[in-house]
C-alpha cells in the first residue's frame, strides 16, 4: 500500500503508471477510472499479449475510446526492449544509455505535454513498478524533470516515485559495501536503479523469462 494518503497521493502525481498484468479489462478501466485517467500511453514495446488480447494495442485501443480515454503508442521511444543492440549490456537492456537517446527525449517530452491536456497513465505489463521499465526508466527521467509520478497498485492505491526510491534503497542496502555507505544519496540512490535494472531489465538471452518481460 501507499505509505501516504491516496487523495494526497494523487494530487502529487502528475503522471500515473500501471501494469496491466492478469486483470480483466473491466477491472483494468475500473483502476484507471478511480485514479482520473483520461489517457493512456502505451510504453510497451510489442504492444500485444498472447494471453490476454484484451490488452492488444488495436483491440485496446477501441475500447478505450468506447470509455472516453484516449491512446497513444509510445513503445518505439519509451518502450524497454530497444531494437538498438549498442543499447545492451551483456546482453541487458541499459537503462541509463536508454535514457540518453533523443528518442526517449522526445518520448518524455510528448508524455509531459500531453500531460497539460490529460491525466495520463504510462502503461506496461507488469504489475509490480519495481519490475518493469515504466518506473525504473520513465519514472526515474520524469522524475529527474521535477514531475510527480505516482503508480497505480492492483488494490487501487498510488504509490509515489519518491517511495519507490526508498524502496529500491533498501532492497539494495544488502548489496552495498562499506565504502557505498558513505557515498552522496544521490550516488547510492542511482546504484540502487542500475542494481535492480540489471535484475529485470529485458535480457535476449531470456526473452521469454517472466521477469524479463518481452513486452517491455
Amino acid at each position: 500500500m501507499a505509505s501516504t494518503d491516496e487523495t494526497m497521493d494523487r494530487s502529487s502525481a502528475e503522471i500515473l503508471t500501471i501494469g496491466h498484468s492478469m486483470l480483466t479489462y473491466e477491472q483494468f478501466l475500473a483502476l484507471v477510472s478511480r485514479a482520473g485517467v483520461t489517457a493512456i500511453a502505451d510504453v510497451r514495446s510489442s504492444p500485444y499479449s498472447r494471453n490476454f488480447p484484451q490488452f492488444n494495442k488495436e483491440t485496446l485501443k477501441i475500447k478505450l475510446k468506447e470509455d472516453g480515454i484516449a491512446y497513444s503508442f509510445l513503445g518505439e521511444e519509451l518502450g524497454g526492449r530497444p531494437k538498438d543492440r549498442a543499447l545492451y549490456r551483456n546482453g541487458i537492456a541499459d537503462y541509463e544509455q536508454m535514457a540518453k537517446t533523443p528518442e526517449f527525449a522526445d518520448g518524455i517530452k510528448r508524455v509531459v505535454e500531453g500531460s497539460r491536456r490529460f491525466r495520463i497513465a504510462l502503461m506496461c505489463s507488469e504489475s509490480n513498478p519495481l519490475d518493469c521499465h515504466r518506473c525504473l526508466l520513465v519514472g526515474r527521467a520524469l522524475k529527474r524533470r521535477g514531475i510527480g509520478v505516482g503508480h497505480v497498485l492492483q488494490d487501487g492505491s498510488i504509490k509515489l516515485q519518491s517511495d519507490i526510491e526508498a524502496d529500491l534503497l533498501r532492497l539494495a542496502c544488502d548489496d552495498l559495501d562499506q565504502s557505498d555507505l558513505f557515498a552522496p544519496p544521490e550516488d547510492r540512490l542511482a546504484n540502487a536503479y542500475r542494481a535492480r535494472a540489471r535484475r529485470v531489465a529485458y535480457s535476449t538471452s531470456n526473452s521469454v523469462s517472466t521477469t524479463n518481460s518481452a513486452a517491455e
